[in-house]
């Protein structure tokens, strides 16, 4: 497991090990390990890792969720860059929905109960392996897609199981920028 906020130099020569998962868009190094440009597609759980996982609820009964600037412009950049970006959480929240319309994000999938199934149609949709897609995730319903991607990132402060899952575990906390650290991991290390 490597940390984001190591050398990137580390990172570029220490990348996934291909496994019997290996797609057809998939480029690969001389080395035998995953190009990181390969990557097409980030998936982000919603609680723990957009957001610090805390759900507040006012006297009304309205939900209040926060999510961190850097991260929305993170995504943005992700977007402008041509890599597609996906929610998938196992809650349905109206919040979730107006920020990923703010950012421009068109899959969104709310109440999911089986998030492998959902990331594993959407990458067949999109024509996309398993070696293309990378997931942040923070807890045990993710473990089954962390297992599946090509590059699985848990939060810091993710659930053991979820940061043993992850080959890279980020320096942010959920909701305190973890997406901005995906973004940068990627796109400093995009080919040319």
């Amino acid at each position: 497991m490597r940390w984001l906020n190591d050398p990137p130099i580390k990172l570029t020569r220490r990348w996934l090990r291909l496994t019997h998962r290996r797609s057809p868009g998939a480029k690969v190094g001389s080395s035998g390990s995953l190009v990181p440009g390969s990557i097409k597609l980030v998936a982000f759980d919603v609680d723990g890792v957009l957001t610090d996982g805390r759900i507040h609820y006012l006297s009304s009964g309205t939900e209040m969720l926060s999510f961190h600037v850097h991260d929305g412009a993170a995504i943005k950049r992700l977007l402008q860059h041509g890599i597609e970006v996906a929610l998938i959480t196992g809650r349905a929240s109206p919040m979730v929905a107006k920020r990923a319309r703010e950012l421009g994000i068109h899959h969104i999938f709310q109440n999911v109960e089986d998030k492998l199934e959902t990331l594993q149609s959407l990458a067949a949709e999109l024509r996309l392996g398993a070696l293309e897609c990378a997931y942040v995730g923070d807890d045990w319903p993710d473990l089954e897609v962390l297992g599946w991607v090509g590059l699985p990132v848990a939060a810091a402060d993710a659930q053991p199981e979820a940061r043993a899952a992850a080959e890279f575990v980020t320096a942010s906390a959920g909701g305190r920028g973890v997406a901005a650290e995906v973004c940068r991991l990627l796109l400093d290390l995009r080919e040319p």
